[in-house]
């Protein structure tokens, strides 16, 4: 009886992920045979979820959406995973009423009892044993998120208050696109059809979010990704740094967790660091902390700062 829980579950977990199944495909995944995987079948509809079946050529399963469901069915790591990423939302923003950390609180405390009997001392000690470090940052209102998730998806104009970094209020009708999250915040990218170009807006400075019945025509976005265009934005006013380090990558992304930056591993094995600065000074810290040997790439300007800084140092 074990192994045909078991195999339940395992079944349930691969049609919870929303993809179509052919019959083979999961007894295969499964290992048994077409008749074995009807009755497993059989048994979650009697346990109440809505198994959909279309037979013949092009035929699959799949759990009907938009219906009732029984408590959701996590394996270990998905419940952990689970667990994780609630706590660390949660300790990101102000946990104002009706914010998307504040919701995650929620859901923290609420998370066991949709967890099979096996699986909850394990999250009971994750919960007692785990401490997360607030990060302060601005909340943004869960509401405001999924009704723009769903203009974006349904192709839907908007208009909203917004009030811009320099505290000017201003009404915005917009072309959602994207929602973005960067550094603790989430931004909307949209066609601001009054600008009659591309703008940024944070979520948490939107407010009186109105989704009109019109629809747009998507347009192509600005760049590669609604996040490259934010990443240009930030950057417009500093200059492209590149280093290589005589570090390993784990070592070199702990120094500069505070900063921008992809990296590469070198053909050498060195890193290759790339960072968006506006001075060389922010490079200091996290290559003193470091202790590697280091070569700026780019640009010279920087090259000859660090020079002379040493100078001084040497001369102290």
């Amino acid at each position: 009886m074990a192994d045909v829980t078991q195999r339940t579950l395992a079944l349930l977990v691969l049609l919870q992920s929303g993809r179509r199944f052919t019959g083979e495909e999961l007894a295969t995944r499964l290992d048994v045979p077409p008749r074995t995987l009807r009755r497993d079948i059989g048994r979650l509809r009697g346990y109440g979820y809505p198994v959909e079946t279309r037979p013949g050529p092009g035929g699959h399963y799949r759990l009907a959406a938009g219906q009732t469901m029984p408590p959701l069915v996590l394996d270990d790591e998905e419940a952990i995973a689970t667990l994780l990423g609630l706590a660390a939302l949660g300790a990101t923003g102000s946990a104002g009423e009706g914010s998307i950390d504040e919701a995650a609180v929620r859901a923290y405390g609420k998370l066991d009892q949709y967890l099979p009997k096996r699986l909850r001392p394990r999250a009971a000690a994750l919960r007692a044993s785990l401490e997360t470090m607030p990060a302060p940052a601005p909340s943004t209102s869960a509401e405001i998120l999924s009704r723009l998730a769903e203009a974006i998806a349904h192709k839907h104009a908007v208009t909203f208050h917004y009030v811009g970094a320099d505290g000017k209020a201003t009404t915005r009708r917009v072309e959602p696109h994207r929602h973005i999250h960067l550094h603790h915040r989430w931004y909307l990218l949209g066609w601001d059809t009054d600008k009659h170009d591309w703008r940024v807006f944070r979520l948490d400075r939107v407010t009186e979010l109105r989704v009109h019945s019109s629809t747009f025509t998507p347009r192509p976005l600005p760049a590669g990704t609604g996040l490259d265009y934010l990443r240009q934005g930030m950057n417009r006013h500093r200059r492209r740094v590149v280093l290589t380090l005589d570090a390993p990558m784990t070592a070199v992304a702990d120094a500069f967790n505070r900063q921008d930056v992809d990296l590469t591993t070198a053909e050498d094995g060195r890193t290759r660091a790339v960072l968006m600065l506006d001075s060389w000074q922010w490079l200091l810290p996290a290559l003193a902390f470091l202790g590697a040997d280091v070569t700026i790439e780019e640009p010279g300007e920087f090259r000859t700062a660090f020079h002379n800084f040493a100078a001084r140092l040497a001369g102290a």
